[in-house]
């Protein structure tokens, strides 16, 4: 028997979640559908539980830098402890998003949804028919296509970690590799960095990165740029990490090896059958998060094909775009704001708006205001190793196409930046802005 809604979401994240909430308040009815524990990535296997291991390495960072400055007495990361305490962030998540997708009348189903036509998914053994279909099922890793790809760690699993290994390699250079190097190296492990090209973090200002990259290696992680892995082999209880370098074979054994090299749109869900066309970044929608082949189908998120980048600020956008689209008709496209973003190693990096690069070829009269900054006194007072801006400034309009930070605070700072951006603030307001004092944001007018 098949049963009929009007909207079937797949997908309890941020983007299927307030979709699938906004249609239901609205008499809609409607069904969402997760293989997973509900309630998305982010929140339990993504950005607030790795932010909450990560304050713990800032923690150790910050006694160690001020030691013999006032502070005496060696703290170290208790990891099974830490790990409980992430844990009373996350646990409680399935429960309670369930509990409230029954009070809203929201129909639950746990499995694998696949198309079976363009209006029909299959769930297990039963078949929905819905009006409407939203895909929003996140991103998975990539696959590598290496060989012993299957004894890869993902990301999901590191944070699940009971204890952690001595030896650690992680492979790629994003995110998920120096955040969690950061924390793996402050908690006592060797860790290796295995990155396949020369340019790590690839998306932040490269000047910032190099500077990250080098406080990375003082405290003890080993970066390896132009690296390309090909292939990982068990021995034992431990693995064998088989790389080159400068047309030499290398290896490094390690007691855990850590997919960070990217992910990938999940769309494992026979989307043929839906008639739903994809490219390698996502199902491809048109301005209204519409499917280009399949009118009945949406996408939000890490899923959609659009030039904005997978962060779950992105994905809540669209995911308003698509409710309203939904129960209006198309009446609403994707407006994407400025969008910071931060890399949640110590000291932290963060960017907005406009590269270097790309300010130099938009023809745009341009000019930079950058600084080595750790000896001014926000950064001296807390003997912060590394601290640098980057703000590239649009000369005949006088205001702020893009901002790059590395240091403590880089995450709150970067904000400030993204309204200057937004709002075409100009930089006399900006130098004229009392903030309050001593803060980060009082450093703004000497940047800008």
């Amino acid at each position: 028997m098949v049963k009929e809604y009007d909207l079937l979401v797949i997908g309890t994240g941020s983007a299927g979640s307030i979709t699938a909430t906004k249609c239901r308040k609205e008499g809609w009815s409607v069904a969402i559908i997760d293989d997973r524990p509900l309630g998305g990535t982010c929140s339990q296997r993504g950005c607030d539980p790795k932010k909450v291991l990560v304050e713990a390495a800032e923690l150790i960072d910050w006694n160690e830098r001020m030691q013999g400055k006032g502070i005496e007495g060696d703290s170290k990361i208790d990891w099974p402890t830490l790990m409980e305490f992430k844990r009373t962030f996350t646990q409680s998540i399935p429960e309670d998003t369930e509990e409230k997708y029954e009070k809203l009348g929201i129909d639950m189903y746990h499995g694998k949804a696949v198309f079976q036509s363009e209006n029909e998914l299959k769930v297990c053994s039963e078949v929905l028919k819905g009006k409407y279909i939203l895909i929003a099922s996140g991103a998975e890793p990539i696959k590598m296509g290496i060989e012993g790809e299957e004894y890869l760690t993902h990301s999901d699993d590191f944070m699940e970690l009971e204890s952690l290994p001595k030896k650690i390699v992680f492979i790629g250079g994003g995110f998920i590799s120096f955040e969690f190097a950061h924390l793996a190296a402050r908690a006592g492990s060797e860790v290796h960095i295995l990155h396949r090209s020369e340019s790590a973090l690839k998306k932040f200002d490269q000047d910032l990165v190099k500077m990250l990259i080098k406080r990375t290696e003082e405290m003890g992680v080993h970066v390896h740029l132009n690296t390309p892995v090909n292939g990982i082999e068990k021995c034992g209880h431990s693995f064998v990490v088989k790389g080159e370098q400068e047309d030499r074979q290398v290896e490094w054994k390690a007691d855990l090896v850590v997919h960070g090299a990217g992910r990938t749109p999940a769309l494992d869900i026979d989307l043929e059958k839906g008639n739903v066309q994809r490219d390698k970044r996502g199902v491809c929608v048109n301005e209204y998060m519409q499917s280009v082949t399949n009118p009945h189908v949406y996408a939000a998120g890490d899923v959609a094909s659009s030039d904005a980048p997978p962060l779950t600020p992105v994905a809540t956008t669209e995911s308003h775009v698509v409710a309203s689209n939904l129960l209006k008709g198309n009446n609403k496209t994707a407006d994407y704001p400025v969008i910071p973003s931060v890399v949640y190693t110590v000291p932290k990096l963060s960017s907005v708006g406009m590269s270097e690069q790309e300010a130099k070829n938009s023809g745009l009269k341009i000019y930079v205001k950058s600084q080595d900054i750790t000896e001014w006194f926000t950064y001296k007072q807390t003997n912060e190793a590394a601290a640098a801006f980057k703000v590239i400034i649009d000369q005949e309009k006088d205001v702020v196409l893009g901002a790059h930070f590395l240091g403590g605070g880089a995450d709150e700072l970067i904000n400030l930046f993204a309204m200057a951006i937004r709002f075409q603030i100009p930089l006399i307001e900006l130098k004229k802005m009392p903030f309050a004092y001593p803060t980060i944001a009082s450093d703004i007018s000497y940047m800008v």
